[in-house]
């Protein structure tokens, strides 16, 4: 009942007006074509099949698509994402993926945790083709809800998320560190590594904190009043230049 109540237009679909992964992915699947070669860097195991909303599960959904889906993942465990054509377990910063060979990238909360975020912008622009993009969602570092999450130790993040998001698997939780989490950090380190895009801010419901009904409520607040630097999530689109 709270999130009809505070947003009732979920009552017709499922999903409120502000729902992040549709806005972030309806934009991901614009940019690609029939012929697009997909990274899907940070696969995971493809943990939103379990998504209740087939229209928001969907659109996460690039396999049948396009060309070819490639998942890039530090963990074995995206071995068993069923949405890929190829899966590659990384061991170290370089993709094993040739030069320019792919038309699009998308990097959905992954960037908070990668330990040198610059490998990732250089791989990136390695592997794409000229004119490729590169799509990034993650947490704002001065969003209220990276703050606490910073407070809390890595070992008790499972512990803490579990509660927030009832249903969330231990295995799908790993260690943040936040080295490229803020829009102005993100606009220099795409520009430094020769993309043109756009970065901004943006604030979905208060998922997290479904737990009370006066934390939820304060979140909403939150979401529709917070100035686009302080916004929850950060979302970027950007293309490679030159070459």
């Amino acid at each position: 009942m709270t999130v009809e109540f505070f947003y009732p237009e979920s009552r017709f679909g499922g999903f409120t007006h502000v729902d992040g992964t549709i806005a972030f992915y309806s934009r991901v699947q614009a940019l690609a074509t029939p012929g697009s070669v997909v990274v899907d860097f940070g696969c995971g195991r493809g943990a939103y099949a379990n998504d209740p909303l087939p229209f928001r599960r969907d659109l996460r959904i690039f396999k049948g698509k396009v060309k070819r889906v490639i998942g890039l993942d530090a963990s074995p465990a995206g071995e068993q994402n069923p949405f890929l054509d190829e899966f590659h377990c990384l061991d170290g910063p370089r993709w094993p993926l040739d030069d320019g060979s792919a038309d699009l990238c998308v990097c959905d909360n992954v960037l908070e945790h990668l330990p040198e975020p610059r490998a990732f912008f250089e791989e990136a622009r390695r592997v794409l083709r000229p004119g490729g993009a590169l799509c990034i969602r993650t947490p704002n570092r001065w969003n209220y809800i990276a703050l606490l999450s910073r407070l809390i130790p890595n070992r008790d993040h499972a512990r803490v998320l579990r509660k927030a998001k009832p249903g969330l698997d231990e295995e799908d939780v790993f260690p943040t560190l936040y080295r490229c989490n803020t829009v102005p950090a993100l606009r220099r380190e795409l520009k430094r590594s020769g993309f043109d895009g756009i970065v901004y801010g943006y604030e979905a419901e208060p998922s997290y904190l479904s737990f009370s009904a006066a934390a939820y409520a304060l979140g909403v607040l939150h979401q529709k009043l917070a100035p686009a630097l302080f916004k929850a999530a950060i979302f970027a689109f950007a293309r490679k230049t030159g070459d």
